[in-house]
């Protein structure tokens, strides 16, 4: 995957937030007012705030801060993926870090991705399961995240493209991609990359609807999402004029009260000609061959067909 663009050296893209945000030193002593990013921090940072070693540790007695490693320090309510991360040498990378910041996420290892810079350490040994990333960044935070851009570059190359398109469009939903962060995406990634990101969009109501987009445009179809029908509402997606598909990510303890709606609009739409076909989570993602089937089949039988 291609550097950016002056090697390792922030660009605009990279201005996060670092670990210490929100903290105030007070007589020596560390309180912590914001936790809004992993609340994990170096003995050398906390002296360099002012904070002495008495103040450390009884920031450790009191029960504020536990001991991650020698000289790595987290508040208790830190992310335990990000902790799990400052151990092994590294910060929160790729899928993890996606997840951490509530973007959709595909993957469901749970095993965490740590980036560890070019010039990283590792603590851990070899067996102990974490997914190491060695891509180079700017100069940052011991534990501070990659930015957006450089975790959906990371998920590319470590997970492929349809997590990277499902976590996309996910960021621009969210808007934690930027027309800056997009356009260095653009340039910073393969032709793979870029013909995902032409294709995204910033209205994906979820990842299995981002998913089905992604594995349909090979068939050339009319596809919209988030089409609004009277007397039904909003559809996932509306292939052609007349076959609606929907995805449904719940699980199967849902109350009844909702398979009910779900049958109502369905009902509805077919009073008015329309075809539904429903997926859930297992079928899109793991069972893919029986819904491109089901799809493909109602097409031929010109069910997309306006009357």
């Amino acid at each position: 995957m291609a550097s950016s663009p002056g090697g390792h050296y922030a660009t605009s893209v990279d201005r996060m937030p670092g670990p210490l945000h929100g903290a105030r030193v007070q007589g020596g002593n560390v309180s912590w007012v914001c936790r809004s990013e992993p609340s994990i921090v170096a003995t050398r940072e906390l002296r360099g705030r002012g904070v002495t070693r008495a103040g450390i540790a009884a920031a450790l007695r009191s029960g504020e801060f536990m001991r991650v490693r020698r000289g790595v320090y987290s508040t208790l309510d830190a992310c335990p993926l990000a902790i799990r991360a400052a151990a092994h040498g590294g910060a929160l990378a790729c899928a993890s870090a996606a997840r951490h910041l509530g973007l959709w996420v595909l993957e469901s290892d749970p095993r965490p991705h740590v980036w560890m810079g070019a010039g990283g350490h590792r603590r851990h040994d070899e067996g102990c399961g974490c997914i190491e990333h060695w891509d180079d960044g700017p100069p940052r935070d011991a534990f501070g995240m990659p930015s957006v851009p450089r975790i959906l570059r990371q998920m590319l190359g470590c997970l492929g493209v349809e997590a990277f398109f499902v976590a996309l469009e996910s960021a621009r939903r969210q808007g934690r991609l930027t027309r800056t962060g997009l356009d260095w995406l653009r340039a910073n990634t393969n032709a793979t990359g870029r013909k995902a990101i032409t294709l995204s969009r910033a209205d994906a109501d979820s990842g299995l609807e981002s998913l089905l987009r992604w594995r349909l445009r090979a068939h050339r179809l009319r596809v919209r999402t988030q089409v609004k029908i009277r007397g039904v509402g909003r559809v996932d997606v509306l292939i052609g004029e007349r076959l609606i598909v929907e995805t449904d990510g719940r699980d199967n303890h849902d109350p009844d009260s909702h398979r009910h709606r779900d049958l109502v609009r369905d009902a509805n739409a077919a009073a008015q000609g329309y075809r539904t076909l429903r997926f859930d989570y297992a079928l899109v993602v793991h069972n893919w061959d029986l819904v491109e089937a089901a799809i493909i089949g109602a097409i031929v039988a010109g069910h997309h067909l306006a009357a």
